[in-house]
């Protein structure tokens, strides 16, 4: 919080097991951490960075981009500020798509978004668009609570279009200690531990560094997750995007046990 705005930016493991044009069993992420911030602080400073890699690659790389076959006039468009809509109007759009014979089903409010779903979102926008105040009980247990509406977390997703999916997803974390337990003491890992802060250690399964942040007191604070995903919507398909690619239970260089210690340390 002394130095305000920090960012790091490395390879991630996924920990889930993603089979998709959109997923990569590794990647690299850049990861902001901006203090003083509110969550539409956030969502500018999500909107900037898209529009300036957008912006350089059209200015610096033209002939890349004629080379690979890419449509350069959808990523002109590609420009602050992006339509930034409630998960509450998001779910409206679909409704609205089911009714029109545009969705195969009928999306439940509470649910997070598939593919199928995203895809539909996004296509009625010509740039990226911002989804903000999902269910908190489809997001991550660290996200601020909305203080209007309890039951939505103070997050944002950046869908990108023609299909591309999130590109960004961040979030206002939690700065009361209290909160930060009580909501890991009502939360499922998604391999079906149980994370309990019932003692006064915190669980092995969450970061005591995370834990300890707001112990001494805390302020206002946001972080996104930047993948660089956004690199594989002009090819279409990401992995083509990556040198020496990691596939499930092949990692390049690693055992699969060690694949899967570096997959287990994320969580």
């Amino acid at each position: 919080m002394a130095l305000g705005k920090v960012y790091s930016f490395g390879p991630t493991f996924r920990a889930e097991k993603s089979k998709t044009r959109r997923h990569l069993t590794e990647f690299w992420m850049v990861e902001p951490e901006v203090a003083y911030a509110t969550l539409d602080d956030l969502m500018k400073l999500a909107e900037e960075f898209i529009s300036f890699i957008v912006a350089r690659c059209l200015e610096r790389r033209p002939a890349d981009l004629q080379v690979i076959g890419r449509d350069i006039s959808k990523l002109a468009n590609v420009k602050a500020p992006f339509p930034r809509i409630t998960y509450d109007e998001a779910v409206q759009l679909l409704h609205k798509g089911f009714e029109e014979g545009k969705l195969e089903s009928k999306f439940e409010w509470g649910g997070d978004f598939g593919s199928p779903d995203e895809t539909y979102i996004s296509s009625q926008f010509d740039r990226p668009v911002m989804v903000h105040r999902y269910p908190a009980a489809v997001k991550a247990f660290y996200m601020e609570p909305d203080p209007q509406r309890s039951e939505l977390a103070l997050c944002v997703d950046v869908l990108a279009p023609e299909g591309y999916g999130e590109i960004i997803g961040g979030s206002q974390r939690m700065s009361s200690y209290e909160l930060l337990l009580s909501t890991a003491c009502r939360s499922r890992h998604s391999s079906g531990t149980w994370i309990c802060a019932s003692t006064a250690a915190f669980p092995t399964r969450v970061s005591e560094w995370e834990s300890s942040v707001p112990l001494p007191g805390s302020v206002v604070w946001n972080t996104c997750a930047r993948q660089f995903r956004f690199r594989g919507c002009c090819i279409g398909y990401i992995r083509k995007v990556i040198v020496f690619g990691r596939a499930l239970g092949k990692g390049i260089g690693f055992s699969r046990a060690e694949l899967t210690l570096a997959q287990e340390s994320r969580l």
